[in-house]
């Protein structure tokens, strides 16, 4: 699959979806009718290195990363307690190929947080991935209400 594929797929099939890009990344936010500034992070893709950012080496030619902001109790199940936040700059401490195509890993830096992430995803790993995309969507609109309050 494309990161454009992707981001279609989930603007297509996720209600209250804005496209927003910054930060070297294209992300998928929870942000009905744009009541917020920003919306809610559900889904992200990242295709270049960034400053604080370089363990999954995404400048390699036509390798991408899509990360999903899964609940915590989810993370733990797939991948057990979360790790300690980094020092600025640095990756989380677990004994993972941050750089493996196509396989479900905690995401290099922001895994303390609970995403995960997976890289040049095919159809078959996408489709599998759907429910925790799915999960991150009800998570943001849970984090939207919230703020809007």
């Amino acid at each position: 699959m494309t990161a454009d594929e992707i981001l279609r797929q989930c603007l297509d099939r996720l209600e209250g979806t804005v496209l927003v890009e910054s930060w070297g990344e294209r992300g998928i936010f929870y942000n009905p009718g744009h009541a917020l500034k920003r919306g809610v992070y559900l889904l992200t893709i990242k295709d270049q290195d960034g400053a604080n950012d370089r363990a999954s080496q995404l400048d390699r030619p036509g390798i991408f990363r899509v990360n999903i902001g899964v609940r915590p109790d989810t993370y733990r199940t797939l991948f057990g307690p979360k790790p300690a936040r980094p020092q600025a700059g640095g990756v989380v401490s677990l004994p993972c190929d941050f750089t493996a195509l196509d396989q479900l890993i905690p995401h290099p830096v922001y895994a303390w947080m609970g995403w995960v992430c997976i890289l040049n995803p095919s159809e078959e790993a996408f489709q599998r991935t759907w429910p925790l995309v799915e999960e991150a969507h009800g998570y943001a609109r849970e984090k939207f209400q919230k703020r809007k309050r």
